[in-house]
C-alpha cells in the first residue's frame, strides 16, 4: 500500500495496519530459512504481533467502520471470521507442538496473506473511498498498541 495516496484523515490509522502486514510478512520470509531454534522464535514473535494486531483491529478499528455501508460491513464480517481462524493456528503454534510447527505456520502464512490482501485492496479502498476520518481512531490504536506491546505510552 503506498501511503503517500492515502488521504490524511487516514493515513495513520491505515499505514499503521499496512505497517503490520508489512513485518508480519517478512517475519513469514524469514522463517523459511531459518534454523528449527530461530524458527520458533521468529514463529512466537508473529503470533505475538498478529494477536496485538488483530486485538486493535476488533477493538478500535472494526467498530469504528461498522455501519458506514453494507459493503463495509460485510467485509468486518469476513474479517472477524478469517480473525477467529488465524486465532485458532496461533493457539496451535504457541502450544509448542513442534512437530506440526512448520505446517501451522505455512497455513498461518497463506490465511494471513490472503486477508491482508483483501483488507488492504477491499477493505481500505472503500473506507478511502467512504473518506470516513480515522484521526482519532488513529491515536487510539497507537495508544491501544503500546499497551498490548508493553510500551511505555
Amino acid at each position: 500500500m503506498d501511503k503517500s495516496k492515502v488521504p490524511v484523515d487516514q493515513r495513520a490509522a491505515l499505514g499503521m495496519l499496512a505497517d503490520d502486514h508489512k513485518l508480519v510478512k517478512k517475519l513469514f520470509r524469514q522463517f523459511e530459512d531459518a534454523s528449527d531454534e530461530e524458527k520458533e522464535a521468529i514463529a512466537m514473535e508473529t503470533c505475538k504481533q498478529l494477536t496485538v494486531h488483530a486485538e486493535i483491529e476488533e477493538e478500535i478499528f472494526y467498530p469504528s467502520l461498522r455501519g458506514v455501508s453494507d459493503k463495509i460491513d460485510d467485509m468486518l464480517d469476513e474479517a472477524q471470521v478469517e480473525h477467529g481462524v488465524a486465532k485458532d493456528l496461533i493457539a496451535k503454534i504457541e502450544s509448542g507442538d513442534k512437530e506440526m510447527l512448520d505446517a501451522n505456520y505455512k497455513v498461518l502464512s497463506e490465511y494471513v496473506g490472503h486477508h491482508v490482501e483483501e483488507e488492504e485492496k477491499e477493505m481500505f479502498e472503500a473506507v478511502i473511498k467512504a473518506k470516513v476520518n480515522l484521526r482519532e481512531v488513529a491515536e487510539k490504536m497507537e495508544q491501544r498498541k503500546m499497551e498490548l506491546m508493553g510500551e511505555p505510552a
